[in-house]
């Protein structure tokens, strides 16, 4: 499939009926607003407008920030390059919103990644793991990298597979020789979306003194291998620069870019 023809199924199958959003949190749908939510620990929220917003579009910003600020929750506004209108970024920052990094739509074939073998160094091994404690090693690890909190992805793994079993397989890259406290080297989390034929792929950091010695590329192979055993045609990854180039390498397509913007609640706006 051509790159468009990608990024029509995944607006049609994925965007339009929110259909990757987090198991367990609530979803609503509030005029063109696609919102999702979960209080408590390891909550937050998220929205995305692939509708546009209509002819007022800072009034409904207004009144997303309404919504999240009453709750005490932090949220972010998942923009995509082809959303109306055209300057949504700009008026999110006027809302007190800040902008993260982009990163790239990543779509492919489950079957194009696995034309690739799955090689790791001698060392090391791949393991899917269901455990808090292991959990909390990957916490530790995308801290580290990312400084997102060790609470938050825990505790938002524990949930989901105690709750979802069947839609959320973790992977982790550790030395053979690791411990229960050793540190994980990579991580990654695969999400199945039933009736789309999507799986989406999350995580995949890896340790800077790891890295370039094919432990991504393994935990891609291992993961569209169980994609293809429950019968998922489509992978979808959120990449980043360092990312993307594995990704296009191994024959997915960059389709287009997302840039999230983030409103914590309480935050001074910008200048």
């Amino acid at each position: 499939m051509t790159p468009d023809e990608l990024l029509d199924v995944f607006h049609r199958r994925i965007r339009l009926p929110d259909a990757d959003t987090i198991p367990g949190w609530k979803v609503e749908l509030d005029g063109l607003v696609h919102r999702s939510y979960a209080e408590g620990p390891g909550g937050g929220g998220f929205v995305e407008t692939p509708r546009g917003l209509g002819d007022d579009p800072d009034a409904v910003i207004a009144a997303q920030v309404e919504f999240f600020a009453a709750r005490g929750l932090a949220f972010e506004w998942k923009t995509y390059a082809y959303d109306e209108p055209a300057d949504l970024g700009e008026r999110l920052v006027r809302h007190g919103f800040v902008a993260e990094d982009p990163e790239t739509l990543i779509l492919g074939e489950v079957d194009r990644i696995l034309e690739r073998p799955l090689a790791l160094p001698s060392g090391v091994r791949l393991r899917d793991v269901e455990e808090r404690a292991d959990f909390h090693r990957i916490a530790v690890l995308t801290d580290a990298l990312w400084h997102n909190g060790l609470e938050r992805i825990e505790q938002q793994l524990a949930d989901e597979a105690r709750m979802f079993p069947d839609r959320l397989v973790v992977t982790v890259v550790e030395e053979e020789q690791s411990g229960p406290d050793g540190p994980v080297l990579t991580s990654g989390w695969i999400r199945f979306h039933p009736g789309t034929g999507f799986a989406s792929l999350w995580g995949g950091g890896t340790l800077p003194e790891w890295r370039r010695r094919g432990l991504y590329s393994a935990m891609l192979v291992h993961r569209a291998r169980i994609a293809r055993e429950r019968g998922y045609d489509y992978l979808r990854v959120d990449a980043s620069q360092d990312s993307r180039p594995i990704l296009q390498k191994l024959g997915l397509h960059g389709v287009t870019t997302t840039t999230p913007y983030t409103f914590t609640p309480g935050a001074a706006a910008p200048a």
